[in-house]
């Protein structure tokens, strides 16, 4: 038993017990060895502080924290027995002083701050001593420089503290601001039920809001819901699932691994970087990474970007190829790529845009934050990803995991590939426009490493979104454009007949944007294209990214902003040489180091 066990609680001396959500008998020893998940029908079933406690840190490795001393019973509140009687009633009941308890230890070796409330104290209710056990554990976190994982079941506010209880969703929130401008990794373990005051302070101000299945959360409960406005709540309405499918969550997680994933995102935002391996069984792959990828093979050897690419292709076929529905998608380089990873969605607004997939992983032992335009390989696929034309939500989620990615201090990687900003009358009335906007000033903002990559066809405002980087790669049978050759000849020919000459005028192939300096660098596929190799084109990617990645660590913080700022600034001007001096990426990088900026030598060395 750890230390963080309160006293025993009276238990039914019988062998066996009835799940009360399917009422099948459960056997008890094997109910609590699941953490009191029910192996018949998955429900999850209430779990005090100190099994939570024990749960989730390393055996031994817990040290409870005492928050400072807070005032009882301050308005001497009485309703049918004394608040003081309550109280009491609640510690004989529960072993604890109230509704929050706090712990430093470890996780998968990772140390870390754990605030664990119990819903068994009096529902669970954030009153004075609560909010000072959440503002002592954002304390402890600041003072180790850990990241703080809060485990929330509350009923709201405790109404017998009157305006002193309220007060302690603005404490609670100022201590994660905190957190934020010190650039610690917090975490939200959302756990039946979330509501009240809880939900809208802390619990949903972390970094990562990881549900267990099943659990509610929200402002007003469903009941006072349903009397004020007179109808009938949505099925699931507040449930984990509800909550993720409308982008207020990241992830939906049983009980049994919370930990797998916490472990993993701990990982991701240590500090200094370090090659590291969560816990793990066996090859580790996130719940939805893959689109049917087969088993990650070890890399091959590629052709070099001088012997294969679409040099002296015609511009035609280079769209075609972009387009080709075999290509490796975002999930599928994910799946080639990551050590382990944890997607993470929504856009905390109200939208989970399926056209947007990013997430915390490890790349080699390298902490990354990937996102990338999802497509797919079937028409099922397709129609699931909405064809990769993001929507406001979508871009929403590229700008909350991007500033997530600067706060912890981890590069970016974006992988481009759509046809475009989703165009409809939704995205519209939802600020389409200002969405894409914000991607480009934020990612122009980002002081950690930013790489973009460019898979399949990239195409407009809805692909530059995620394009403002610091080095910009091209898959060899990749496209970027302004418009899409049929757009243009539909405008400017008047007819979409004239597609292949508009593609030819358009210089949207690897080796035109590399002349103009929007690319830095193309990268070989394999012979037939990505999609003749799927797993040799996805690992020449990921390794041209860990060495732009490792190239740009090493550059200071403030002059990395600078430099990628110029280089955009510099797009246009006839003075490119200059630019490139100035640190603008304005060609592909030889393997020595020096810069194809001379449109002669690149020829002589493609011949």
């Amino acid at each position: 038993m750890n230390a963080t066990r309160g006293p025993a609680v009276d238990r039914s001396p019988s062998d066996w017990l009835r799940c009360p959500s399917c009422h099948t008998l459960v056997y008890r020893r094997r109910f609590e060895r699941a953490h009191r998940v029910c192996p018949g029908c998955g429900a999850h079933t209430p779990l005090d502080a100190a099994r939570r406690l024990d749960a989730l840190l390393d055996p031994g490795s817990a040290r409870p924290l005492t928050p400072t001393a807070t005032v009882h019973d301050p308005l001497r509140f009485e309703d049918l027995q004394p608040y003081p009687d309550r109280l009491a009633a609640a510690r004989a009941a529960t072993g604890h002083e109230d509704a929050v308890r706090v712990a430093l230890g470890t996780l998968a070796g990772h140390p870390v701050v754990l605030a664990v409330m119990d819903f068994a104290f009096m529902g669970g209710s954030l009153g004075v001593a609560a909010g000072e056990a959440i503002g002592t554990a954002a304390d402890a976190a600041l003072a180790g420089r850990v990241p703080l994982i809060v485990v929330t079941s509350s009923g709201g506010a405790r109404m017998q503290e009157g305006a002193l209880a309220l007060m302690q969703m603005a404490k609670t929130s100022a201590a994660m601001a905190e957190l934020d401008e010190a650039g610690l990794l917090t975490v939200t373990v959302v756990a039946d039920p979330t509501y009240g005051g809880v939900a809208a302070s802390f619990a949903t101000l972390a970094d990562v809001v990881v549900c267990e299945p099943g659990a509610r959360m929200g402002f007003a409960g469903p009941r006072v819901i349903e009397q004020t406005i007179g109808e009938r709540l949505p099925e699931g309405f507040q449930r984990a699932e509800f909550l993720l499918r409308h982008g207020l969550v990241d992830a939906v997680r049983p009980r049994g691994e919370l930990r797998r994933t916490l472990a993993v995102l701990l990982a991701a935002a240590r500090r200094p970087a370090e090659p590291d391996r969560p816990e793990a069984t066996g090859p580790t792959r996130a719940a939805g990474v893959g689109d049917g990828a087969a088993a990650r093979p070890e890399a091959g050897s590629v052709e070099s970007v001088e012997s294969v690419g679409p040099i002296g292709r015609p511009a035609h076929e280079v769209v075609a190829a972009a387009r080709d529905p075999r290509r490796p998608t975002t999930r599928d380089h994910l799946a080639y790529w990551m050590d382990a990873f944890v997607e993470l969605r929504g856009d905390r607004a109200g939208g989970d845009c399926p056209a947007i997939v990013g997430g915390l992983g490890l790349v080699e032992g390298r902490a990354m934050l990937v996102l990338g335009h999802q497509k797919g390989h079937t028409t099922a696929d397709l129609v699931r990803a909405n064809f990769a034309m993001a929507s406001p939500a979508g871009y929403r989620k590229v700008v909350r995991l991007a500033r997530l990615a600067e706060k912890i201090g981890v590069p970016l990687v974006t992988l481009i590939d759509t046809p475009g900003a989703h165009p409809g009358i939704e995205a519209e009335q939802q600020g389409q426009a200002g969405a894409i906007a914000g991607c480009l000033r934020v990612l122009a903002g980002l002081r950690v490493p930013v790489v973009a990559v460019v898979t399949g066809e990239g195409g407009s405002g809805g692909a530059l979104a995620l394009g403002v980087a610091d080095r910009v790669l091209i898959s060899a049978n990749a496209l970027y454009s302004v418009i899409s050759p049929e757009g243009c000849a539909a405008i400017l020919w008047k007819t979409r007949e004239q597609s292949p000459a508009a593609a030819r005028a358009l210089g949207l192939d690897a080796g035109s944007l590399l002349e103009l300096g929007v690319v830095d660098r193309v990268i070989a596929e394999p012979e037939g294209g990505a999609q003749a190799d799927p797993p040799a084109a996805s690992l020449a990617l990921r390794d041209a990214v860990l060495e732009t990645v490792a190239e740009l660590a090493s550059l200071d913080p403030a002059e990395r902003v600078a430099s990628r700022r110029r280089r955009f600034r510099a797009f246009g001007l006839p003075a490119a040489s200059d630019a490139a001096g100035a640190g603008i990426g304005t060609g592909r990088v030889r393997e020595d180091g020096d810069d194809y900026r001379d449109s002669d030598d690149y020829e002589e060395d493609s011949a």
